[in-house]
This record gives C-alpha cells, structure tokens and sequence, in this order.
C-alpha cells in the first residue's frame, strides 16, 4: 500500500521560511539557508541539470526520500502565485518549464484552475475539494508507489492532524532564523510520534518519525 512520506527543512528554532517572504525572496530572509545542505549534493544537483555535487551523509537521505515517490501533494503557499483566484495569467511556479518532480503533483487550493502540464513529465493538478481528495488522486497516480508531502507547514500540519502522514523526516540544519514560518502552530500537537532513524551529515541533522497509531 502505497505510504504519505513527508520531508522538510526546518531551522533549529522550529521556521520553514523566514520573516519577509516575497516573490523575490520566497523563503524569506534568510529562508535559503535551511537549504544549503541539499543544495550542495551531487544527488541534488543532477535531477537539477547542474553538475558536481557532494556525496556525503546526506546523500543517502536524500535519495531515500525521492526513491519509489510516484506523486507529490503540496499546499498553494508552496506552488506560490498568492493567495485568492488564479488571475486571467496564472502562476506557474517557482521551477520554470521543467520542474525538478517528475511526477503528478497535486496542489490544494481553493480556487478551481485546469491541470498545468509541463515539460519532464510535471503536471500540476488543482485539488478544491480538501486534503483527502488530494491524498486519494496522488495515491491512484502514483501506481504502487509512494506519495510525497513537499510542503508548505499548513499542508504539513493539517495531514499529520489528520493521521495521514506515514513518515516524517526533519533535516536540521545548525540554523537560527529568529522569525518566519513555523513548522507548527499547534494542530498537530495530539500527534505521538516515534524516532524511526537519525542521520548526522556534515551541513544537517536527519531525524526520521513516524505518526503512532
């Protein structure tokens, strides 16, 4: 049965973005430091079309988190475009005409708009109808496969309130951001978790839970 696997950068006092995030800056100030870790990683870089890269530690987190993902969920925050309906020339987000997924990937928003197919095998797919919807149209994608929560917090936190979230992974970088987007803002807090595996690289902390049922 395929899993919701989710992964994301967090700083160590708890934000996914910083302060001020804009168009320019959509992680914020400071924000693309949380991603310096990954940015530096040959098995980051190729599917990137850049060359050179690091094998380290990291490296096998890495990988194990984009092996066997059919599909992708992500939160409109995270596609980008602001917030309210799509405009006459809608967003098409932040990755250009060849995004780096390779998969379905299904954005929840609340404003209907047609699937957006770009090059690499991406098509972007609106889902109104909620989180479940979203769920069961990446699993029914993804073909045996597993789904991939890519972010932002709210679509975090509202999967793992929902006890959908399979597995969690933290990466940590040594980061203090000091303000901006928290991780979480109380709605998963009835949620027990288990240490599953911890992975020290030289630029971050891997820690690995998972939701106990």
């Amino acid at each position: 049965m395929a899993k919701l696997r989710c992964q994301i950068s967090v700083s160590v006092d708890g934000f996914v973005a910083g302060p001020n995030p804009s168009e320019e800056q959509p992680l914020g100030e400071g924000g693309e430091r949380l991603h310096e870790w990954v940015f530096k990683l040959a098995a980051w870089r190729e599917p990137h079309g850049r060359e050179g890269g690091e094998v380290n530690a990291s490296s096998e987190v890495l990988e194990r988190m984009t092996a066997g993902v059919g599909a992708t969920i992500m939160g409109r925050n995270m596609f980008g475009g602001g917030p309210g309906p799509w405009g006459e020339d809608p967003w098409r987000g932040w990755w250009g005409e060849e995004p780096p997924f390779h998969v379905p990937v299904f954005v929840l928003t609340h404003h209907e708009r047609e699937p957006l197919e770009m090059q690499g095998g991406t098509t972007f797919t609106f889902v109104t109808a909620g989180i479940e919807a979203a769920l069961e149209q990446a699993v029914a994608a993804a073909g045996g496969e597993d789904v991939t929560l890519a972010g932002g917090a709210s679509a975090i936190q509202q999967y793992l309130a929902a006890g959908l979230v399979d597995e969690l992974t933290l990466n940590l970088p040594p980061v203090l951001l000091g303000g901006g987007t928290p991780l979480f803002d109380g709605r998963a807090a009835a949620v027990e978790l288990e240490l599953a595996g911890v992975v020290e690289g030289p630029d971050a902390v891997h820690l690995r839970y998972r939701p106990v049922v």
